[in-house]
Formats: C-alpha cells, sequence, structure tokens
C-alpha cells in the first residue's frame, strides 16, 4: 500500500559531504539551488549572517523565483546533527504538521542527499497539494543542487513572466 503521509527521495552527488550540508544550512547556500531569498533568523528576530550556519531553534523565510513575495514559507530548524542531518519545519505556515529531515552521508564513492517530508496529511488535498506537489518541486530542487555542484549549471526559472512549469 502507497503512504502517502510521507515521502523520501535520494539523491547521489560527487562533492564532499559539507558542501552538501553548507547548502541546507546557510543562507547563501539555500539562495545557490533552491531560494531567490532565504533569510534565517535566531529566536529573538536577529538576522543571521548569509554564511553563517544555522543553529535549532532559529527561523526562515523563504522566497521562491517565479514566484511573488507573497508566496513564502516561514518555519524553525527543529534539529542539526554534525552536518549529517537537518530537520525543519516545512508546513505551509502552521497549516500542517509537516517536517523535513535532510539526510548527508556518504555510500560509496558518492555523497547521498536523502529527504523526507513527512505528517503530510492524507485527506485528498494534502495528497494532491502537499505529497504530489512538495515531491515534484523537491525532485527538481535536488536535481538543481546535483545540477549546481556538479557544474555550476543552476536550473530555475527566475522569470516571474513565465509560470505554471516545473522549474519554478
Amino acid at each position: 500500500m502507497y503512504r502517502w503521509d510521507s515521502f523520501t527521495k535520494r539523491i547521489a552527488i560527487h562533492c564532499a559531504p559539507s558542501l552538501v550540508f553548507g547548502c541546507f544550512a546557510t543562507a547563501r547556500g539555500m539562495e545557490s539551488w533552491f531560494l531567490r531569498v532565504c533569510e534565517y533568523t535566531d529566536a529573538q528576530g536577529k538576522v543571521l549572517s548569509k554564511n553563517e550556519i544555522v543553529k535549532v531553534g532559529d527561523l526562515y523565510t523563504f522566497y521562491w523565483h517565479g514566484w511573488p513575495d507573497t508566496v513564502f514559507e516561514r518555519g524553525e530548524i527543529l534539529e542539526i546533527v554534525d552536518e549529517k542531518s537537518i530537520r525543519f519545519t516545512f508546513n505551509g505556515n502552521g497549516e500542517t504538521n509537516m517536517i523535513v529531515l535532510v539526510e548527508i552521508g556518504e555510500e560509496g564513492k558518492h555523497t547521498m542527499l536523502s529527504l523526507t517530508q513527512y505528517n503530510i496529511g492524507e485527506d485528498d488535498h494534502s495528497r494532491s497539494h502537499w505529497h504530489i506537489g512538495c515531491m515534484t518541486g523537491w525532485i527538481f530542487y535536488m536535481t538543481n543542487l546535483k545540477s549546481i555542484l556538479e557544474g555550476g549549471i543552476d536550473l530555475r526559472n527566475m522569470d516571474v513572466g513565465i509560470t505554471d512549469v516545473i522549474n519554478a
């Protein structure tokens, strides 16, 4: 039976695990492959520098290329284990209880990135919007991360005038 309450996607990337971790744990890293703007703040609201590594309890605001500023996600960093994993809320600004777990390890000569999104509701809206929609987005963005780290090519659509494409 298919599980609608979570999904896990993995991708092998030819680079050091610390580079992949930095792409999640710093605003500059997140903006390099995923976001138009990433703002990390501490729990008191102080904005972290673009290269500062987040800590448990830090907050974020995400804005994507190809979307207006009215489309954003706010959440919290829940857990960091060395440079091996990071867990954060990803819940539609409080609409759901979803969480994303990013795990970074080595398999053979590859760095393996594993991303799990869980606590997804099982109603029709959650299945289509949160499960299928988010999974589709993460597949693209994980592929973009691999493209950038291995070859420097950014696959994102950065033109707000172009809509309904898989790369925005």
